[in-house]
C-alpha cells in the first residue's frame, strides 16, 4: 500500500509516519493543502493508494481572527485532497475534531459521550471550518474515513501536557480550567487506530479517542503526579480566560460506531498519558509501572 501523509511535521503526523513505515511524509513546508494545484501535483507524483491528511490550522483563536484562512486550510484543503484522490483512485483519511460539536452533553455530563452521528453545531470559526471540510469530503469521495478526535497530545510537538510540564517547573501556582470535559488522546494510540481503520475498508465517520474522560484540571493534576512535579494547582472557570473564540464545554467523544464496527477500543487516557510521559523522559513513576500498561495494537498493512 502506497501511503502519503500530509501534515507530517506535526505531532500526529510524525507518529503516523512511524506506524505507516514506508509512507511519504509531506510537511506544511512540503505541501500547502490549501494550494489546489500543489495538491493535485503531489497526488499525481506520488500515486498513493491512501492519503492520510493530518494537515490543519489548529490555532483556535487564530481561526477566529481569520476565518477565511481557516476555511482555506481546514475546509478547502481536505476538499482538494478528496478531489485529487478521486481522480487517482485513492482513499483518504481526514482527521477532524470534537470542535464540530457545540459542547452540549447529550445526556448530561455524566451520561454518554457524543457519538459519530450526533448533529454537528460548531460554536467557533475553527469548528465551522472543520465541519465544512468533513461535508466536502463526504460529498466528493466515497472512499473516505473521517476521524474525529480530541485533546491530542504527542511527544513531539506543542500541546497541553508539554505546557503543564513547563509551567509546573516555572511557577509556584498553576491555574487550570475545570469546567471543560473531554477525552485526552495520545497521538501514539491515535496513529495506530488510524492505521487499523485505514486498512479495514470500512469507509465513514469515526470517533477515535482514548477511553475515559476528565477536565483540563484533572489532566494537569495527573500530569504533575506522574512527572513528580509539586505545584499549587488551582481550579478556574473558562469565563476567567479572555479568549476570542469560545470553547465547547463538553468534548467527550463516544467511539460507538467505531467499536460496533469491530475496531479496537483505545486504552484509557491515563495509560496513554503514562506512556507519553515515558516517551518524553518525564515519567517519575517506576519503569515496571509503564511496562505493565497495554501498548496500542497495530494492524499490518495488506
Amino acid at each position: 500500500m502506497r501511503v502519503v501523509v500530509t501534515g507530517a511535521g506535526g505531532q500526529l503526523g510524525l507518529d503516523l509516519l512511524d506506524v505507516f513505515e514506508d509512507a511519504v511524509g509531506l510537511s506544511a513546508a512540503d505541501l500547502d493543502v490549501a494550494d489546489e494545484p500543489a495538491v493535485w501535483a503531489a497526488v499525481r507524483d506520488h500515486a498513493p493508494d491512501l492519503v492520510v491528511n493530518a494537515a490543519a490550522w489548529t490555532d483556535v483563536d487564530g481561526c477566529e481572527a481569520d476565518p477565511a484562512r481557516a476555511h482555506r486550510v481546514n475546509a478547502l484543503g481536505p476538499w482538494w485532497l478528496a478531489r485529487a484522490c478521486r481522480a487517482a483512485g485513492a482513499a483518504l483519511v481526514s482527521v477532524s475534531t470534537d470542535y464540530v460539536f457545540d459542547g452540549t452533553a447529550p445526556d448530561g455530563v455524566d451520561g454518554r459521550g457524543l457519538a459519530e452521528f450526533d448533529p454537528v453545531c460548531p460554536i467557533n470559526a475553527y469548528g465551522r471550518s472543520k465541519a465544512a471540510g468533513e461535508q466536502l469530503v463526504r460529498e466528493t469521495l466515497p472512499e473516505h474515513y473521517l476521524v474525529r478526535t480530541a485533546w491530542v497530545c504527542g511527544a513531539r510537538g506543542a500541546n497541553f501536557v508539554r505546557t503543564m510540564l513547563r509551567l509546573g517547573r516555572e511557577r509556584e501556582v498553576v491555574r487550570v480550567v475545570d469546567d471543560q470535559v473531554g477525552s485526552p488522546t495520545c497521538t501514539r494510540d491515535l496513529a495506530a487506530a488510524i492505521r487499523e481503520l485505514a486498512v479495514s475498508g470500512r469507509y465513514g465517520t469515526y470517533h477515535r479517542t482514548n477511553a475515559g474522560r476528565c477536565s483540563w484540571y484533572d489532566l494537569a493534576a495527573v500530569t504533575f503526579e506522574l512527572a513528580g512535579i509539586e505545584v499549587d494547582l488551582q481550579r478556574m472557570g473558562s469565563d476567567e480566560l479572555d479568549r476570542p473564540a469560545p470553547r465547547p464545554g463538553f468534548s467527550v467523544l463516544d467511539n460507538l460506531h467505531a467499536e460496533a464496527s469491530g475496531l479496537l477500543a483505545l486504552p484509557h487516557w491515563r495509560d496513554g498519558l503514562t506512556r507519553l510521559l515515558a516517551e518524553m523522559g518525564e515519567l517519575a513513576a517506576p519503569a515496571d509501572t509503564v511496562a505493565s500498561l497495554p501498548a496500542p495494537t497495530r494492524q499490518a498493512c495488506p
